[in-house]
C-alpha cells in the first residue's frame, strides 16, 4: 500500500486480504454490491460513516481506518496516545496490576510488532544471557526468541517454537499488512526455517516452550492477552503473554528465584536496565 492511495483501493485491497468478492461484502455490510463497485472505482466517494462500516466489515486495524478515513477526505478519529500519557493511567495501571499478579510467573506486554513495553521480573528468563545488542530498544521478542544470539541458543525445542512462531507471524503480516511486520519476517526467516515440523501433540494445550536457565531446565506453555473493547490504536495494537510453568519443578524454581514484589514495572524503552523498576 503507498501512502497517496485514493479509499477506494485501499477498501479493494483490504477486501481482497480478506477473500471477499464484492457481492460478500455487500451483504456483509448491508449494501449493494453496484455501491461498493462505485466506492472501489472511486466514482463513489464514501461519507465517513460508511467508511468506518466497511473498515468494520473487513475488520481493517484501527490505525489504518484512519488512513482509510484521511484517503477519503475526512478526518481521523481513532487516537494514538503514548501509554505513559497522563490520560492512559489507567490502562497503564490494569498491565501493571496483569504483571505484578502473574509473578512469579514471565509476563510481559508487547505492541503490534512484539516490541517489549513492559515486562515483570520473572521475564528476566527469556532475557537474561542475550547480546546486548539486541537488549537495545525497542527490544523486539520474536527477534530475541529466534535469534542466534537471542535465547534461541537455549531452547531446547527451538524447531518446534520457530515452526510455530513463523506461520503465526505469516498470518499477521497477512491480516495486517503491516510493513515492518513483513520485514521482520523476512528477518527471522533469514535465521533458518523448520527442518521437519513435527505436529502437535494431543495431550498439549499450548505450544511448550522449554527453554535451559542458569542450569536448570525450565518449561512453559502461554497465552495472549487483548483488549476486547479498544478504541485507541496503542490499546487494540498491545497484548499481554503471560507464561504458566509447564511442570512442577518449573513453578517451584520460578518460585524461590523470583519472589513477589509490590514494585511497579517501567517500560524498557524508558528504563535501563531493560527490567528496570522503580
Amino acid at each position: 500500500m503507498s501512502a497517496d492511495q485514493p479509499v477506494g483501493e485501499l477498501l479493494r485491497e483490504w477486501r481482497h486480504r480478506r477473500q471477499l468478492s464484492q457481492l460478500d461484502l455487500a451483504i456483509q455490510a448491508g449494501v449493494s454490491s453496484r455501491h461498493v463497485s462505485f466506492v472501489e472505482t472511486g466514482r463513489t466517494i464514501p461519507s465517513r460513516p460508511m467508511v468506518l462500516h466497511l473498515a468494520e466489515q473487513l475488520q481493517v486495524p484501527l490505525r489504518e481506518r484512519n488512513r482509510l478515513l484521511v484517503a477519503a477526505g475526512h478526518a481521523p478519529v481513532f487516537q494514538t496516545r503514548p501509554l505513559d500519557a497522563p490520560d492512559m493511567t489507567a490502562a497503564r495501571e490494569a498491565l501493571q496490576q496483569i504483571l505484578r499478579g502473574h509473578e512469579p510467573n514471565p509476563a510481559l506486554v508487547v505492541d503490534h510488532c512484539w516490541n517489549l513495553i513492559l515486562a515483570n521480573s520473572a521475564a528476566e528468563v527469556f532475557l537474561d544471557g542475550v547480546a546486548p545488542a539486541l537488549l537495545e530498544p525497542p527490544v523486539n521478542m520474536m527477534r530475541l526468541g529466534l535469534h542466534p544470539d537471542g535465547f534461541a541458543s537455549r531452547l531446547l525445542n527451538l524447531e518446534q517454537v520457530r515452526g510455530f512462531l513463523l506461520p503465526r507471524l505469516a498470518r499477521q503480516v497477512q491480516r495486517t499488512g503491516h510493513p515492518q511486520l513483513s520485514d521482520l519476517y523476512a528477518e527471522l526467516v533469514a535465521y533458518g526455517v523448520p527442518h521437519k515440523l513435527e505436529p502437535p501433540d494431543p495431550a498439549d494445550i499450548a505450544l511448550p516452550i522449554r527453554i535451559r536457565h542458569r542450569g536448570a531446565e525450565l518449561s512453559f506453555f502461554n497465552t495472549i492477552t487483548t483488549f476486547g473493547a479498544a478504541f485507541d490504536i496503542t490499546l487494540e495494537e498491545i497484548a499481554v503473554e503471560a507464561y504458566f510453568p509447564a511442570d512442577r519443578p518449573t513453578a517451584l524454581a520460578l518460585r524461590e528465584r523470583y519472589p513477589i514484589s509490590d514494585a511497579e514495572y517501567r517500560s524498557p524503552r524508558i528504563s535501563a536496565p531493560p527490567l528496570g523498576r522503580s
